[in-house]
């Protein structure tokens, strides 16, 4: 069976004991229990509907203790206010309601938001764990199953050319080889004047010195 709710939904089924049900329930957007599955157990006296029942959650919420009895007006905590004509559903929605509230009972713990979140995240792959929940509720199998073959996928990354790029850095470095380099190119050396030349002009100096002289 199932039931919604404006902040959360819920399904149920009976287990193989005919006094006790297994129950999922489903964190929805803007609450901190949003994307969470929250399983749990309600057992019943054997004078159900007469006695009220026990409730307790198993997976990690940050709200209530797990595999403890949580403190309810319609549990068996309080059987003085329990009223016959409460249906299974009308204890989850006062489970529910409870969730979403801060209040401090016997059974219930406190933490940030943060740690709700981050507990919801983790909530399913922590129920397919248990081998109960994974034989009552399959659907919920089925459904975690998918999340990580989704998650698995990855979007492919273009492969780039390797080769046009090695080609690419071949004809760099040829084209670097090719271009002339201080080392290469030609030296420009200043040619040095010849000797005899400057022993020439100092001997004609010489002599148009001493020409004056010879005369006197």
């Amino acid at each position: 069976m199932e039931a919604n709710l404006p902040w959360l939904s819920m399904s149920w089924k009976t287990c193989l004991c005919p006094l006790a049900f297994d129950y999922v329930l489903e964190g929805s957007e803007g609450t901190p229990f949003a994307g969470g599955y929250y399983y749990g157990k309600i057992k019943f006296p054997p004078e159900y509907p007469y006695k009220p029942p026990g409730i307790s959650m198993t997976t990690p919420n940050g709200r209530f203790m797990t595999q403890k009895k949580i403190c309810l007006s319609m549990s068996d905590f309080h059987p003085e206010s329990w009223n016959p004509m409460w249906s299974v559903s009308s204890i989850l929605n006062g489970l529910l309601s409870f969730m979403m509230d801060s209040s401090p009972t016997s059974g219930s713990v406190s933490s940030t938001v943060a740690e709700k979140q981050r507990l919801a995240k983790v909530s399913l792959a922590f129920n397919c764990k248990n081998t109960t929940f994974r034989r009552m509720f399959p659907e919920y199998v089925e459904k975690y199953n998918q999340q990580l073959v989704s998650e698995q996928r990855s979007p492919e990354l273009p492969q780039t050319d390797n080769s046009s790029s090695e080609k690419l850095g071949k004809s760099s470095v040829e084209d670097m080889k090719n271009v002339d380099t201080p080392n290469n190119m030609p030296i420009k050396r200043k040619q040095s004047f010849p000797t005899w030349m400057m022993l020439l002009l100092v001997l004609i100096f010489g002599v148009i010195i001493a020409l004056p002289l010879l005369q006197l």
